[in-house]
């Protein structure tokens, strides 16, 4: 008996003792009175027994036929032994004309003793965060790509930073599509107005955190790999960053989003703006009227923030290490800038320095954390993108290295031949995975590898 049928004993033995009534018994397990009538029946007649329901133990009548289950077994095991359910199922309907459903693929594998080809994972537990207590604390960073200007003008890529203790936007930037220079801006905006947060909390995009597996081997030795330029700017603002595994981590931003895409679009509909320059600039306005529509008081009254240093332009840029000419000249990309005489009239050349490009378009040489030189912007509407892939390049230098203890090796295979045939035995040393930085070594005065090698030299010396 089931659990159900288990409480129903009771009830009918009561109803047969008159202390309760038909009526009061139907109403207590959800039946009709005479279906309760006839419990009683068959209570008198077979005792527990008959308050089994009728159906139990007899074979469904939508069941697959014998024969169907049979063919359905046999291509299972066969021809598709490997595919899921939902794909075995879509075969047999378009290829095989059997009309199964995906829950009875389940069942028939399942009987089969055959796991599934795909094991899914339960549902993880997840519970809500409480937001951080004080203002500045913790920033949400991210980019919404949408149609905001509608049908009037292009796409677009909206930026913005949303604060998590009070859940008001602190800036916004549109941008054509995401790019470094829409974070910069907002990241900007947000230090100038309201100072520098603790934390920011974003997306593992590959703008914000190294993604790829390359490795120099400057980085094996360190053990750290070098961050993107957005990474170098928050690591001179002592900004931590925390990478979001998933949207809901990121909730209060992710809401915001769906937000503006009703108020903002709208807003922009009313006021018939049509550019992406147009609506930058009606973004401040926005932003103060949504604050004070929507903003809530933080947990803890004292902010986090911390004010923005003085260089903060200096610091919101791209960095490119580069080696100055004779000539004292660096060059990026196809921007060049004459460094001036240092004190005393010295010459820089040969000196390895950093240009940054700054997010308003200057170009400015540093030596030792001094400015050496710099260079205006050289147009108004100068986008700040990065000049090289960071990734592409070392992927570049890795094939490099690759080739190169390929060219060592055949070297040394050479090496080994000439000896063979010389009669004396080598022992060739293993060279070591491309992956894995040299050991430095020391080798002895009289070592082999001390003494300079040629050819008309063993010869001579009958070896």
């Amino acid at each position: 008996m089931s659990r159900k049928e288990t409480l129903r004993a009771g009830l009918v033995k009561a109803a047969l003792a008159n202390r309760i009534t038909n009526e009061q018994g139907a109403h207590a397990l959800g039946m009709t009175s005479r279906q309760f009538q006839r419990l009683k029946q068959r209570f008198r007649a077979e005792g527990v027994e008959g308050l089994v329901h009728r159906a139990r133990g007899r074979p469904s009548r939508r069941q697959l036929p014998s024969s169907m289950r049979a063919a359905i077994e046999k291509f299972m095991t066969t021809t598709y032994e490997r595919f899921n359910d939902v794909h075995l199922t879509e075969k047999l309907r378009e290829v095989h004309g059997l009309d199964v459903s995906r829950a009875s693929i389940r069942r028939i594998r399942l009987a089969l003793q055959r796991p599934a080809h795909r094991r899914r994972r339960p549902p993880k537990h997840r519970a809500r965060r409480t937001p951080v207590p004080a203002l500045g604390q913790l920033v949400q960073l991210d980019a919404s790509p949408f149609n905001w200007l509608e049908d009037r003008g292009p796409a677009a890529a909206l930026h913005g930073a949303i604060d998590d203790a009070t859940s008001i936007p602190l800036a916004l930037w549109f941008r054509p599509r995401e790019d470094l220079n829409g974070y910069l801006r907002v990241l900007d905006h947000t230090c100038r107005r309201y100072g520098v947060p603790v934390e920011l909390y974003g997306d593992r995009l590959n703008l914000f955190v190294r993604n790829d597996h390359h490795w120099t081997l400057d980085e094996q030795l360190r053990g750290a790999q070098d961050p993107t330029h957005f990474g170098r700017v928050l690591r001179d603002l002592a900004i931590g960053f925390i990478r979001a595994h998933s949207p809901q981590a990121k909730g209060r931003i992710e809401r915001l989003w769906a937000t503006l895409q009703d108020r903002l679009v709208s807003e922009l509909r009313l006021r018939g703006i049509d550019t992406l320059e147009q609506a930058n600039a009606f973004l401040p306005e926005f932003l103060d009227d949504f604050r004070r529509r929507f903003a809530r008081a933080p947990a803890q009254p004292q902010p986090a923030w911390r004010p923005a240093p003085r260089d903060l332009a200096l610091i919101l840029s791209c960095r490119y290490t580069r080696v100055v000419a004779r000539d004292n000249t660096v060059r990026v990309g196809s921007r060049w800038l004459q460094i001036p005489p240092g004190p005393h009239g010295r010459s820089y050349a040969g000196c390895r320095v950093q240009v940054r490009e700054l997010l308003d378009g200057r170009l400015v040489v540093l030596y030792e954390h001094t400015v050496l030189a710099g260079q205006p912007s050289p147009s108004s509407d100068f986008v700040l993108t990065p000049r090289v892939n960071a990734g592409r390049e070392r992927e570049l230098a890795e094939r490099r290295r690759q080739q190169r203890t390929t060219r060592l090796t055949r070297a040394l295979d050479e090496l080994a031949a000439v000896a063979r045939g010389s009669g004396r035995r080598v022992v060739r040393a293993p060279v070591p995975a491309p992956s894995v930085p040299p050991a430095p070594a020391n080798p002895p005065k009289d070592h082999p590898w001390r003494r300079s090698f040629s050819r008309r030299g063993f010869e001579l010396l009958g070896r």
